[in-house]
């Protein structure tokens, strides 16, 4: 390559962006360029996709920052000049964190989010932040920004609550991306966006600085990618002990010196994997026209992991899976005392509690969902209920690993196709359709979901990989096996290159 050549970054990777700063072909500040060029076009031009709240007003200063540090030494890390896009969930000092929400529009946080640190630290360029869930959580609408567009149907939502993030990687609005899920948050966007998204076993990645972290435990911050190694090298970065999220204590001694090592194109060869055919969905329809359209792509790739070599063990049925996963319920406090954790780190809060700002004016303008998940109290009887039900469900889902001696369990990503947006924002509010959230539910396994193809009306399907607690790097090697012998990721025709 020579540097006349312009760089196209359609797809592009963490690798070939830094070859491209080896030869010289390309400089941060270009790069960064390229990609605002990018959002300024489909975002709130063209297609409209909407997944971008706010673009970081000192990206090019940094990227120059990075081309100086380059023409003087080495890389400053692994992800030097790399520009990253954040769930708005998260502290990124310099902007605000809205929660997608009119209610904190204004509120600038003292400090990153621990992660954020350390993707800094690591060379990364903080891009953007991205729409979600309003307050964290649910599908991608919010006072503040409106809905999210599908980059593959404009008609449908990009799932939530990562709905941003999913659709900014879709579309090529940065290299990787960040997202969080406490339900399947990260899994639905990126299996209806077709890229690869993972929440790592709870306690490998820090909440500290971000919304609806400690002391609840459900969720995660997780990597965003359209491709497993972009997946594995951010996570590399993403994971480690924090004292602010005393979680993550859980997680010394069970990071490898690098995910990257489990990238083996062979990994399913003898592998033993479980296909789980049961129904476990949110609001699924076994019997629809829409659902078989989902199993079509699933029988598909069950096919492909026998062709690269698994061994198969179809069906497996875990005992109780559906009667367990019905008893989840979140803790009476947990909420309330995240939402005080997370805000006494800033010196002015915008609000001293959750209770005042429900009493905002602003909380009326707030999405008739997001109200209601504010609003609803959880049962301590529920709860104690649900913890019993999760340590059953472990114990069964563990026990017919062993007896079957797999490696993993494979289930369909999302059950359903991409709803329509008008479904999701009008009454009954049908978003969330076919969500598994197995691994949510456990907490402390990993899952990662990988494109299995398209469906006959043309819109992304996935399959995901789900295995025991803190076998993260096995997760990683099983999905960059299949998507190495199948490449199903493809580009969004909406936002083509510019």
């Amino acid at each position: 390559m020579t540097s006349s050549t312009p760089f196209n970054i359609l797809e592009t990777t963490i690798d070939e962006v830094g070859r491209a700063y080896q030869s010289g072909q390309l400089t941060a500040r270009q790069l960064v360029q390229l990609y605002l060029d990018r959002i300024e076009a489909y975002d709130k031009k063209g297609p409209t996709i909407n997944a971008i709240i706010t673009v970081n007003p000192r990206a090019l200063e940094e990227a120059n920052r990075l081309d100086a540090a380059l023409k003087t030494s080495r890389f400053i890390g692994p992800l030097h000049g790399v520009p990253i896009i954040i769930k708005d969930q998260a502290d990124v000092k310099g902007m605000p964190t809205t929660l997608g929400s009119v209610l904190f529009k204004n509120y600038y946080p003292d400090r990153d989010a621990f992660v954020v640190e350390k993707l800094k630290n690591a060379g990364a360029i903080i891009l953007a932040k991205a729409t979600l869930g309003e307050l964290g959580g649910g599908d991608t609408h919010g006072s503040l920004f409106g809905s999210t567009r599908n980059p593959y149907d404009l008609s449908r939502t990009v799932g939530g609550s990562s709905g941003g993030s999913g659709a900014s990687v879709a579309a090529n609005y940065a290299t990787v991306a960040v997202g969080q899920e406490g339900l399947a948050s990260i899994r639905r966007p990126s299996t209806w966006n077709c890229i690869v998204g993972m929440r790592p076993t709870a306690g490998l990645v820090s909440r500290g600085g971000v919304y609806a972290g400690w002391p609840e435990i459900a969720g995660s911050l997780g990597p965003m990618a359209r491709t497993v190694k972009d997946l594995a090298t951010l996570l590399d970065v993403m994971v480690g002990y924090d004292p602010e999220d005393p979680l993550t204590a859980r997680s010394v001694g069970h990071i490898p010196d690098s995910y990257t090592k489990f990238l083996n194109q062979d990994g399913l060869k003898g592998a033993r994997i479980g296909i789980l055919r049961e129904s476990m969905g949110l609001g699924s329809e076994p019997d629809s026209e829409d659902f078989k359209k989902i199993t079509e792509v699933f029988d598909k790739a069950v096919a492909e992991l026998k062709a690269a070599g698994a061994e198969l063990v179809d069906p497996i049925a875990i005992p109780k899976l559906k009667e367990l996963l019905g008893k989840r319920a979140g803790s009476p406090t947990g909420g309330v005392e995240s939402f005080k954790l997370y805000f006494d780190r800033s010196a002015n809060p915008p609000f001293k509690s959750r209770e005042e700002a429900m009493r905002s004016p602003d909380f009326a303008k707030v999405t008739r969902r997001s109200q209601e998940r504010w609003k609803r109290s959880s049962d301590a009887t529920q709860h104690y209920e649900y913890l019993k039900a999760q340590d059953e469900l472990m114990t069964n889902m563990l026990t017919v690993m062993a007896d079957h001696k797999l490696d993993a369990i494979v289930h369909k990503s999302v059950e359903h196709q991409p709803t329509l947006i008008k479904d999701g924002v009008n009454p009954p509010y049908v978003d969330q359709k076919g969500v598994p959230h197995t691994n949510t539910f456990l907490v402390f396994v990993p899952s990662i979901a990988v494109p299995a193809g398209f469906t006959r009306d043309n819109l992304p399907a996935g399959i995901t990989f789900l295995g025991r607690p803190y076998d993260d790097g096995n997760m990683i090697k099983l999905a960059y096996a299949y998507e190495q012998s199948t490449h199903h990721r493809r580009p969004p025709a909406s936002t083509t290159p510019l």
